[in-house]
């Protein structure tokens, strides 16, 4: 992000909505090409995601939590890893210069910059006919060495996971008109809670540090919890069961279960829930829980780890398996 002497319309955007944003003196007011992320000892944690119009976000959806979503999904990755947000570099493909968009969409962003501490280092802007994408690219710190990765996870330890499960999956629907918006006709407050996890994901950068103490592999869950743990086992060389009546459900997602307007494979599968997956040792993972409660988070144990290369196992109260016909959201 440039703005020379005689800006162009693209530099004069940026002035106007994002020098603002760019309170970190590594990103020099966004007058330069490059920024500097200064480290002090610390590893880097780098993870890049890219949000587009009609895959991941509705083209009604509110500029403001676009932007929170974009920048949040990114966060959920660093927590995951044990790392402090440290800053982010921003892509912007646009299909106009419209201030009725913009302008809520930068102050939504700037907000979050302040509350996660992760200031706008940079970035670029560009035209296209269609659809909008807004891709960013976040730095955090962790202690040497410590970065939590997908291979660490050992037979016997827990599976855990924070808040809860399907939540976002629902909200879609519920904005989409499928089942859940019909079903939850009568009930406000219901649609609002699962439109907003939808909306506006809370990644769980309070506990960062938790994970990065405890947990031996983690990542987020941005797919689908069944497709999400598949693929840490899959990276750790080992499978899993998990126990699906443990898993974390919200009232309102509880509620259309025990309706039967969804399945539990909708929640298990449906991604966008942006929460931390991790394992522990069984002697370290009453420490975890105990910093969510802490916190004012729940974490949640959901399984065991166990040997072998098989895909995991989720079985019902009864301790039978159920048959997922399909584990996560895929672009592809």
């Amino acid at each position: 992000m440039t703005t020379p002497q005689d800006p162009s319309a693209e530099d004069s955007l940026i002035a106007r909505y994002f020098k603002p944003l760019a309170t970190d003196p590594g990103a020099f007011g966004l007058v330069d090409d490059a920024a500097i992320l200064r480290s002090s000892g610390e590893d880097i944690v780098i993870t890049t995601d890219a949000v587009v119009e009609g895959v991941h976000y509705l083209a009604s959806d509110p500029p403001d939590t676009i932007a929170r979503k974009a920048l949040r999904v990114n966060l959920s990755d660093l927590a995951a890893k044990g790392a402090v947000p440290a800053g982010f570099v921003l892509t912007l493909a646009l299909r106009s210069q419209d201030d009725g968009w913009l302008r809520p969409f930068a102050d939504a962003l700037g907000e979050d910059s302040k509350t996660f501490g992760c200031a706008l280092l940079g970035g670029d802007t560009v035209s296209t006919p269609g659809p909008q994408m807004i891709s960013i690219t976040a730095f955090g710190r962790v202690p040497r060495g410590r970065m939590v990765g997908r291979t660490g996870a050992r037979p016997g330890d827990r599976i855990l996971v924070t808040g809860t499960i399907g939540d976002a999956a629902l909200g879609l629907d519920v904005l989409t008109g499928g089942g859940a918006a019909a079903a939850l006709a009568s009930d406000p407050a219901a649609r609002d809670f699962l439109i907003s996890r939808y909306h506006v994901p809370q990644p769980r950068s309070v506990l960062a540090q938790a994970v990065g103490d405890h947990a031996t592999a983690g990542m987020d869950v941005s797919d689908g919890l069944a497709g999400d743990l598949t693929k840490l086992c899959a990276a750790s060389g080992v499978s899993a069961t998990v126990a699906v009546a443990s898993v974390p459900l919200s009232a309102a997602a509880a509620g259309l279960i025990a309706r039967k307007v969804v399945g539990v494979e909708t929640l298990l599968a449906g991604g966008d829930d942006y929460e931390v997956l991790c394992t522990v040792a069984p002697a370290q993972s009453d420490a975890l829980i105990a910093a969510g409660r802490a916190a004012g988070l729940a974490v949640t144990a959901i399984g065991t780890i166990i040997e072998g290369g098989a895909p995991p196992r989720f079985l019902d109260g009864q301790g039978q398996e159920l048959i997922l016909k399909r584990l996560s959201y895929s672009h592809f």
